[in-house]
């Protein structure tokens, strides 16, 4: 008896089954980072109209999920991450529930009309969102179904409920959970995200998260020379392919040799004040802290290290008194710690460009007479920061 109709129309060997499965998941997770989050949510780059319209699709038929929802969702995220209006930090609603129920956290904003009204402007609402995508919510799920069911048969049971996991698990859970719990952090963000690892290897990415919060208009999420971002491959491909725009990437700290500071170095210290505060890290705090630790012994623990170097705004009641006696202790480590503070008042307060450009001279000036030899440098160095050259690609 022929049974091959069972295996459906492609009738595909066992690893036929598992390509055509990953396959599916891949263009799920790039819909989701190049379209939905680097596309729509924040406007890094313009996608060819047909590209968007074939991700919109494919999204609707994948989850049922609308544009403006997963858009409004998100953004509101970034304005108020890791308070109690953060629609799914694991630092408010712990890291167990954001993994395992990231899907209803995300589901409770997406149908909070306030949250679609502030923050969903400027997503599609053509006549094709309003009249199918938004009344038939679901048929696009049941449209891929019956594909899955015609394409490969008995096993599109599995693969079916593989694409349907694959939002819910992978972007929901893993990218909103273990993105802000656990990884490395190379920016010290007002927010506890972190990139789970330096290679995108399943979510498009979308596991380089910390540097997507400190960059968070940027088209590309890889920072360092060994971290990829395969969400920036697909990109590049379209850009070379006339099917992409891109407005604009992370700047790259430009320096040139000069003494002099104005305006134009305010404005380069602020606009790659991520990467002033890791060098400030990596050249100041942890020198300073690795002199004292030579001094102290075991009186200072490489536990006062990750405080040191932790945003303050992180820390909770217990590790601030931790980090609070170690300063008392620790002169020179008290001194590098307010430095830090008030350069980062650059741009953490209101203040006109006159203020600005008075304040960052009085910090170099200070900084240069403080004793304190890696301090000394690197206020040095800042005097060398220019506006990058190029701040898009």
């Amino acid at each position: 008896m022929n049974t091959d109709y069972l295996y459906g129309y492609l009738n595909l060997s066992f690893w036929g089954y598992v390509v055509a499965t990953l396959i599916m998941m891949q263009v799920s997770i790039f819909g989701v980072t190049v379209y939905l989050h680097r596309d729509a949510a924040h406007r890094s780059l313009d996608l060819h109209p047909a590209i968007r319209h074939f991700f919109r699709l494919w999204i609707w038929m994948s989850s049922s999920m609308l544009t403006k929802e997963w858009v409004a969702v998100h953004r509101k995220h970034h304005a108020k991450c890791e308070t109690a209006e953060d629609p799914h930090s694991p630092v408010i609603f712990g890291l167990k529930k954001v993994l395992l129920e990231g899907a209803e956290l995300y589901a409770v904003q997406a149908r909070n009309p306030d949250t679609i009204e502030k923050y969903g402007r400027g997503c599609p609402d053509d006549w094709i969102e309003r009249n199918v995508y938004s009344r038939y919510r679901n048929a696009g799920i049941i449209s891929m179904a019956v594909i899955d069911i015609f394409l490969f048969g008995v096993p599109s049971i599995l693969i079916f409920s593989i694409q349907m996991l694959t939002f819910p698990v992978l972007a929901a859970g893993v990218i909103n959970g273990l993105g802000h719990a656990v990884g490395y952090r190379n920016f010290e963000c007002p927010d506890a995200s972190t990139n789970v690892m330096p290679f995108g290897l399943l979510i498009g990415g979308e596991e380089l998260h910390n540097n997507h919060h400190a960059f968070p208009s940027s088209a590309k999420f890889s920072i360092q020379r060994w971290e990829f971002d395969p969400g920036w491959g697909l990109i590049s491909i379209f850009k070379a392919l006339g099917l992409a725009k891109v407005h604009r990437i992370a700047p790259t700290p430009t320096k040139v040799a000069t003494t002099h500071v104005d305006l134009e170095t305010v404005r380069a210290v602020i606009v790659n004040r991520m990467h002033v505060i890791r060098e400030y890290t990596h050249h100041v705090m942890l020198p300073v802290f690795r002199a004292e630790l030579t001094i102290a012994g075991n009186k200072l623990s490489n536990g006062i290290r990750n405080l040191l170097v932790r945003e303050s705004s992180l820390l909770d009641d217990q590790a601030r008194s931790q980090l609070h006696q170690a300063l008392s202790d620790h002169q020179a480590l008290h001194i590098v710690h307010e430095f830090r503070a008030q350069l980062q008042q650059l741009w953490n307060t209101n203040m006109s460009n006159e203020s600005l450009l008075q304040h960052l001279k009085e910090w170099i000036a200070q900084a240069e007479a403080s004793g304190i030899k890696s301090l000394q440098e690197f206020a040095a160095s800042l005097r060398s920061y220019s506006m990058p050259t190029l701040a898009t690609a």
